[in-house]
């Protein structure tokens, strides 16, 4: 049977006269009688003959809502580890301005050059259960060894090695999501995932401010040691609890499921995009990383993010801008924390209605319109006018919700094959982050405590965003046309060479493979 460079069968068999003895099966077959073979779909994950585990059966809704709750559960450890990382230690080193700065920004040269590779090498690994796990580890150790660090330089080193294994965490996190979940149900669980960083956001100064004022001392190590020491020791502690839940990819985990859930698991995967989620044994380690760089597609939404993340780079300097209030330390870190649960809330009820209503432009343009107005209010209200500036960091913290639905957009509009997914999801990742480390400079000193001119660069940033979002959304658009425009010449004409002309970047063979139906979520 002959293969496409994605690794999937483009000779369909001939559909072989079924008999199942579920109705509903027969009702659904009926229904989808113009798209590829079910048999051929139920023969490519090994489950030949069992029209039980088709789309639509009660057998196939049990055990998909069996399979749902269970990787929920598992990848729960993501949420943890995404949690449980503390702020403020960085300020409490004793550092000038210019080198606090440089501590911010070289842990994100790591973390960008070393995000491609490490998705290159999880994807050719294909064990995230280990690979991750493995990376947090060292993660941790590293964090313990900044805590003996004595000067400047040793803190630089320490925060750059530190850069570089957690690149392998959050790229990794996404990927091993995407390969599991479908592109209607991904913004739920990334948003989740998500919610552990906005929760850290929220307590992790608070816990940090803590620490600093009752272990100073402690065993004879000054508070900010403390502080790397129960970083790293929580960081290794759910590394190895993440060794033990984290699936691997559905083609290869055994650890926990049954054999019909691994087979309705990669059914989902095949019928959400029309292939078999896996690459071609003939493609080579760079095939991923060169399929990804010559879509252009790729280039619009990195640019799009950079310019969200510099925009979101009040996110580093929330609790100075608290601080802008009046009140003392500890009242303003209480004040710190309701933002961001407000946040994390929204952006849960967002993602639930993207994936219930399959968009994505509007539900990522909304929650930044909503924090460019909190923009507009911080620049325009005085110190004095507390209610105000407060509700203004409300709607910045909420615009986080627009940012976490462009992740799930881009990992929805690179379906396949998994290595290129694994490529555009890390690059567009890792190139954005340079929007941190422009955001480090965005918020210095001397335009406090109004910040009227760093309010003014991120809110061109948010509307950067929004304008390359419209131009993102247009080539999608257009695409999808193309698409429809390609099954219909396949319809009236048969004609396989005329609907790949038509499609968006596809060959004969992708086009023979393609599912009927298939569009881009915009």
């Amino acid at each position: 049977m002959e293969k496409s460079s994605a690794g999937y069968s483009t000779n369909q068999p001939d559909r072989p006269e079924l008999k199942p003895q579920d109705s509903r099966f027969h009702e659904h077959l009926e229904d989808h009688s113009n798209e590829p073979s079910i048999q051929a779909n139920l023969e490519a994950v090994g489950a030949k003959g069992d029209v039980s585990l088709a789309q639509g059966t009660e057998r196939r809704i049990a055990i998909e809502k069996r399979l749902k709750r269970k990787l929920d559960g598992r990848f729960s450890i993501l949420v943890v580890i995404y949690t449980a990382r503390l702020k403020g230690f960085e300020r409490d080193l004793n550092l000038k301005e210019n080198e606090f700065q440089t501590l911010l920004s070289i842990l994100y040269v790591g973390y960008i050059l070393f995000q491609v590779p490490s998705n290159m090498l999880l994807n050719r690994i294909g064990r995230p259960s280990l690979y991750i796990p493995a990376a947090m580890l060292i993660w941790g150790m590293i964090s313990v060894l900044t805590g003996v660090c004595h000067n400047f330089v040793g803190a630089l080193l320490t925060r750059l090695f530190l850069g570089m294994v957690e690149a392998a965490f959050l790229p990794g996190a996404l990927f091993i999501i995407s390969k599991w979940y479908k592109k209607d149900e991904i913004s739920l669980r990334y948003t989740i995932l998500y919610c552990g960083n906005l929760i850290s956001n929220a307590f992790g100064s608070l816990i940090a401010a803590g620490v600093l004022a009752n272990m100073d001392g402690k065993l004879g190590h000054a508070a900010w040691r403390w502080l790397f020491y129960i970083e790293g020791a929580l960081t290794m502690f759910f590394a190895l609890v993440a060794m033990v839940m984290l699936p691997d990819f559905p083609h290869n985990s055994k650890r926990g499921f049954t054999e019909e859930e691994i087979q309705v698991a990669q059914l989902r995967m095949l019928e959400d995009v029309g292939e078999v989620d896996s690459d071609s044994h003939e493609d080579k380690w760079y095939t991923g990383l060169v399929m990804a760089l010559k879509d252009w597609k790729i280039y619009i939404l990195m640019l799009s993010l950079t310019a969200c993340v510099t925009g979101l780079s009040f996110n580093i300097y929330f609790p100075t801008l608290t601080k802008t209030l009046g009140y003392g330390t500890t009242e303003t870190l209480l004040l710190a924390a309701p933002p961001w649960v407000f946040s994390c809330l929204l952006a849960l009820i967002n993602s639930w209605h993207s994936d219930r209503t399959k968009e994505k432009f509007w539900h990522s343009t909304w929650p930044l319109i909503m924090g460019i107005v909190g923009f507009i209010i911080s620049m325009a209200t005085k110190p004095s006018n507390k209610a105000a500036r407060y509700v203004a960091l409300f709607l910045q913290a909420g615009s986080y919700a627009g940012y976490i639905i462009m992740y799930t957009w881009m990992s929805s509009s690179f379906p396949r094959p998994p290595a290129k997914r694994a490529v555009a999801l890390a690059f567009m990742n890792a190139l954005s982050q340079t929007g941190n480390i422009a955001g480090s400079y965005v918020w210095p000193n001397k335009y406090g405590p109004s910040f009227v001119k760093s309010y003014g660069i991120v809110l061109a940033m948010f509307g950067t965003t929004i304008a390359l979002n419209v131009w993102f959304r247009q080539i999608l658009v257009s695409a999808n046309r193309r698409l429809e425009i390609g099954e219909r010449a396949f319809e009236e004409h048969g004609d396989t060479l005329e609907a790949a002309a038509a499609l968006e970047s596809t060959t004969v063979k992708d086009a023979q493979a393609m599912q009927k139906g298939f569009r881009f979520l915009v």
